[in-house]
């Protein structure tokens, strides 16, 4: 299934990510975000886990009876009162999906579970048989697949298949794996599964290691063929993979990866800023694609790069996330063609050895402040003239 070089996004912002301590919103906010989600052509809203609370089974609800072209879906464990829950509350979506997990590790199956690896299995067989009675696209997902043996991995992705599971996620769940192991698992699971061609493998990684984005991409060149992310990358702990940074190495990278998404990059900035806001969860400044520096150049050389040609330093174009033009802050660091070049921008006529004399003013006040406004600028030049 899916053997093309379409990726499937799955979102999991308003699930995964609002699990993110403090990140609880509205449901309001999260009719709001899935309709963005929806407009920018995301595949499938895991709009939230039905059982987890009244407020979330009508949240999900709500964005299913709303939303008109992604699937969605909710969570479920491998419980049927979870399942129940969850088919009521996507019942009414045009494209609904039940994403139900249990746990494959060792030490999950041991230590929260307390279950044998046969009882699992035969959990695995009974909750997707189960809902398939809600709905035909059900969603199986081994919980913390990355530290499972592989040979019992594989004999639950079978089992999961052959009850009806259209889509099988390996989650990296602790944030655990190398890109190059998560490579090699998702091979391995394609040549040891023996009806692995009936289902679309997914990924769904965590940040623990600082690795979600470059697991999820090796997990694609591997062939999973959907991935599972978050806008900002929020979510448990570190985080997940976030949708922009997915999106945006695809797009940028057609070289050395010839893959497709649906989603209309020029939305990025806009949701970011919406989740940011719902969720009170600031985007630090370096943040990739997203954060306020990551099309901002203050050093002189890479300003005067930028200014002769945006390609010396920017390998994506500010307009492909939604934002107008890339920015030149000043400060210490700024060198003389961005000085001129912000002086154009303030209507400010001046001769060279005026500009000279403005430009050394300058570097005085960018040592003495981290960052030196238009304000600034224009207040230097007014004393200057004066004096």
């Amino acid at each position: 299934m899916n053997s093309n070089n379409q990726i499937i996004i799955f979102d999991t912002t308003l699930r995964d990510g609002e699990q993110s301590p403090g990140a609880t919103m509205t449901q309001e906010q999260k009719i709001a975000i899935a309709h963005s989600l929806d407009a920018m052509g995301v595949d499938v809203i895991e709009a939230g886990f039905a059982i987890a609370s009244e407020g979330d089974f009508k949240s999900i609800q709500a964005i299913a009876n709303s939303v008109k072209n992604a699937q969605v879906c909710s969570l479920a464990r491998a419980i049927k009162k979870d399942i129940d829950v969850a088919g009521r509350a996507i019942a009414s979506a045009a494209r609904p999906r039940i994403h139900t997990f249990i746990s494959t590790s060792d030490i999950h199956m041991q230590h929260q579970l307390k279950m044998s690896e046969m009882q699992v299995l035969a959990a695995i067989d009974e909750s997707v048989r189960y809902a398939r009675q809600f709905c035909d696209d059900v969603e199986w997902s081994a919980m913390d697949a990355t530290r499972s043996g592989m040979d019992f991995l594989c004999a639950a992705i079978e089992i999961a298949i052959r009850a009806g599971a259209r889509t099988i996620n390996v989650p990296d769940t602790v944030g655990y794996m190398f890109p190059q192991e998560y490579a090699a698992m998702i091979r391995a699971i394609k040549n040891k599964v023996p009806n692995i061609d009936q289902a679309i493998i997914s990924v769904h990684c965590h940040n623990d290691l600082g690795c979600a984005t470059a697991n999820s991409i090796a997990a694609i060149e591997a062939g999973a063929r959907q991935v599972e992310c978050t806008i900002n990358g929020i979510g448990e702990r570190a985080g997940n993979a976030a949708l922009e940074e997915i999106i945006m190495a695809i797009k940028t990278r057609q070289d050395v990866m010839p893959y497709q998404t649906n989603i209309d990059s020029t939305k990025i900035m806009a949701i970011s800023k919406q989740v940011s806001t719902s969720t009170g969860f600031s985007v630090q400044k370096n943040k990739a694609i997203v954060g306020e520096n990551a099309f901002a150049h203050e050093s002189g050389i890479h300003q005067d790069g930028v200014i002769k040609a945006r390609e010396t330093y920017e390998i994506m174009r500010p307009e492909s996330i939604g934002l107008d033009r890339s920015q030149l802050p000043m400060g210490k660091h700024s060198g003389r063609a961005a000085f001129r070049v912000k002086l154009q921008a303030l209507d400010i006529n001046a001769s060279e050895p005026e500009i000279e004399a403005f430009f050394i003013k300058f570097k005085t006040m960018g040592d003495q402040k981290k960052y030196v406004s238009d304000a600034d600028i224009i207040e230097l030049i007014k004393t200057h003239r004066e004096c």
